[in-house]
Order: C-alpha cells, then sequence, then structure tokens
C-alpha cells in the first residue's frame, strides 16, 4: 500500500483522523437533534465536525497524492490553510452554544475574520517562516483563554480540562512542527508524524469536550 502514497505514515494516521471525524460529526448531529438542539446549535456542532474533515482530508490527500510539483504545492497550500479553517470551526460551538451572547459572537467574529485572513495568509505568502505560520496558528488557538471565567461557568472544570488539554496537545504539535527537533527522527518515524500524532489528540479531546460538555 505504501508504493501508491507519497507518504504511508502521514497519509494513514490522518485517514484515520478523517474516518473519525465523520464519526464524531454523526454523533454530534444526532445528540444535538435527538436533545432537543436548536438549529443554530446543530449548525455550530455540524461547522465543528465539518472543519474537522477538511482538516484531515486535505492533509491525507496532500501526503498520499504523487503528482507534479505543482500539484503538491498546491495541495500543500491547502493543508496548512485547513489548520485555519479548524481554529474557526473548533471556536464556534463553544462561542455560539457555551458563551452565547454578545460575548460569544464578538469572540467568534473575530477568530472567524482571523481565521479567514489566515488562509489568504497561506495562499499568497506560502514561503513564510515557518515560526511565523506556527506561532499564529498557536495564538489564535488559544484566544479563547480571554473567556476562561464564563467559559468553565458553562462548561464545567471537567469541560475546561478537556479543552485546555487539546489545546496543550495542539501546541506541543505546532512547537515540534515548528523547530522540527533531530532527535524525534526514527527509523520510519520523524517530527512530522509525531506532530500528525498531537494534532490528533488534541482534536480527539475538543471532541469530547463538545460532545460530553458543550452540546
Amino acid at each position: 500500500m505504501g508504493n501508491y502514497m507519497r507518504e504511508p505514515i502521514n497519509t494513514m494516521t490522518h485517514l484515520v483522523g478523517a474516518v473519525l471525524s465523520l464519526f464524531g460529526l454523526v454523533a454530534m448531529v444526532l445528540k444535538s437533534t435527538f436533545s432537543g438542539g436548536s438549529v443554530l446549535q446543530t449548525s455550530a456542532v455540524i461547522a465543528f465536525g465539518v472543519s474537522m474533515i477538511l482538516l484531515y482530508l486535505a492533509s491525507t490527500t496532500y501526503h498520499m497524492a504523487k503528482a507534479s510539483d505543482k500539484i503538491i504545492a498546491f495541495l500543500r497550500r491547502m493543508d496548512h490553510s485547513m489548520i485555519f479553517v479548524l481554529i474557526a470551526g473548533t471556536y464556534t460551538p463553544f462561542c455560539i452554544i457555551s458563551l452565547k451572547g454578545t460575548l460569544g459572537w464578538i469572540i467568534f467574529s473575530i477568530v472567524s475574520f482571523i481565521a479567514f485572513c489566515g488562509v489568504l495568509f497561506k495562499l499568497i505568502w506560502f514561503s513564510c517562516p515557518r515560526w511565523l505560520s506556527t506561532a499564529l496558528y498557536i495564538a489564535l488557538g488559544w484566544v479563547i483563554i480571554l473567556a476562561s471565567a464564563p467559559l468553565s461557568d458553562a462548561i464545567s472544570m471537567k469541560g475546561m480540562f478537556a479543552l485546555i488539554l487539546g489545546g496543550i496537545f495542539y501546541t506541543f504539535g505546532g512547537v515540534i512542527y515548528g523547530i522540527k527537533p533531530k532527535f524525534l527522527s526514527f527509523k520510519n518515524w520523524g517530527f512530522h508524524e509525531i506532530f500528525h500524532i498531537f494534532i490528533m489528540l488534541g482534536t480527539l479531546c475538543h471532541f469530547f469536550c463538545v460532545y460530553y460538555f458543550v452540546i
């Protein structure tokens, strides 16, 4: 199977992520629907679920494709752009369902706008320094800490633990991606494969947080 993939391990890890994200989307929609959630609530969890799927599908396609340099470059741009999409998608249920009201909509609007600019940024200036794009991902992801007090009231301390743990996994993954530590290079695994695992763990934590403490 590896003969058909440019980067087999990176492809398979995020293919698993894409499949799990699909199941996660279905699970969240069903719970929201059968718990009497509003159209807005269900739309918020759909946005989160779709953003997960898009991120992992884009990553899977990029790491799997054996194509011309031009196509690979395009797929890589899509892969990196989807990180901003996932960040905005993850914020959506927390802002719209948990925070609600003015504060929720303000944070949602700001993060969505920055994420949109981030997508354009990656499409236009893809060759920007690795540390710069990584810093943008991490900084945008932690904006939610500004609303930690009302958010903890809404989703409980257990929910906050899952949310923060997910952020820590994402941050560690981002740092690994940003600095490319050589000591994390093994026979078939390098920093990028380990980065993928941290990203999946971050997504898993945030899914459980949304499923059990937000919906």
